[in-house]
């Protein structure tokens, strides 16, 4: 089985920077595209930002220029960092892998449990 484990959430104030970490572990074979998501209260999840295993990266609109994305595909890992943070920015940040297992052929989609982003005014 796969788990994704976060890390790096917390309170920061606005205009502050934190940086997420999501590590992948199992029998994993390879890992496609990962990514961030996150989740307001009351709102929709949406999408933050992604990263191919060839390092093509895509971000949304309002995290253009302040959010970065990485991984180091030697540890399963993916990363997020987050600079001058706004207090809009305030949700539970899931990580996302597609990964393929050695008894796979195929690869499906594996999210972590999620990790707390509060940003104060």
């Amino acid at each position: 089985q796969v788990q994704l484990v976060e890390s790096g959430g917390g309170l920061v104030q606005a205009g502050g920077s934190l940086r997420l970490s999501c590590a992948a572990s199992g029998t994993i074979f390879s890992i496609n595209a990962m990514g961030w998501y996150r989740q307001a209260p009351g709102e929709k999840r949406e999408l933050v930002a992604t990263i191919t295993n060839s390092g093509s990266t895509n971000y949304v609109d309002s995290g253009k220029g302040r959010f970065v994305i990485s991984r180091d595909n030697a540890k399963n890992t993916v990363y997020l960092q987050m600079n001058s943070l706004k207090t809009e920015d305030r949700a539970v940040y899931y990580c996302t892998a597609e990964v393929k297992l050695y008894s796979s052929s195929y690869y499906v989609r594996k999210w972590g449990q999620g990790t707390q982003v509060t940003v104060s005014s």
